[in-house]
């Protein structure tokens, strides 16, 4: 039997499943350590979790699950990676992972990962600031 998913609004939900969905997002997280204490958070029972959990699985929307990796060739000078680390956040990217290579020459290669999906401004216009930033000699987007 093939199955069938519908998206809907959580609103248009019986309240059941959005405390479900709730429940796994309080245990995946580590917030509470049982279902029982996951249960009693979000207030149903144990058996209505159980009877849904299978079932219910929260919508992530598509924009916000774009990643990108960008590459930085940086300047070895204090606040240099500071500033172009306080770009991505002013900018609302998500920064995923960061890895610094030892520096050599002066200089240090920088690639971060982040999600843009939920950015206040353009990629584009992120890659114009951070460009422009003291102590950026290299700016590009490797994959996404």
């Amino acid at each position: 039997m093939k199955q069938k998913y519908y998206i809907v609004l959580a609103d248009a939900l019986p309240e059941v499943f959005v405390k479900v969905a709730e429940a796994k997002r309080m245990l995946h997280l580590g917030e509470v350590k049982t279902i029982g204490e996951a249960a009693s958070a979000v207030g149903i029972s144990r058996s209505a979790f159980y009877k849904y959990k299978d079932a219910v699985h929260p919508f992530q929307n598509m924009k916000a699950g774009q990643i990108l990796t960008f590459y930085a060739l940086l300047k070895d000078i204090p606040g240099v990676l500071s500033e172009y680390l306080s770009i991505f956040a002013n900018s609302g990217a998500n920064i995923l992972t960061i890895n610094q290579g030892i520096p050599t020459n002066g200089c240090a290669g920088v690639t971060i990962s982040a999600e843009t999906g939920d950015m206040e401004e353009t990629v584009d216009d992120m890659i114009t600031r951070i460009s422009a930033a003291p102590g950026v000699l290299k700016f590009e987007i490797l994959a996404g």
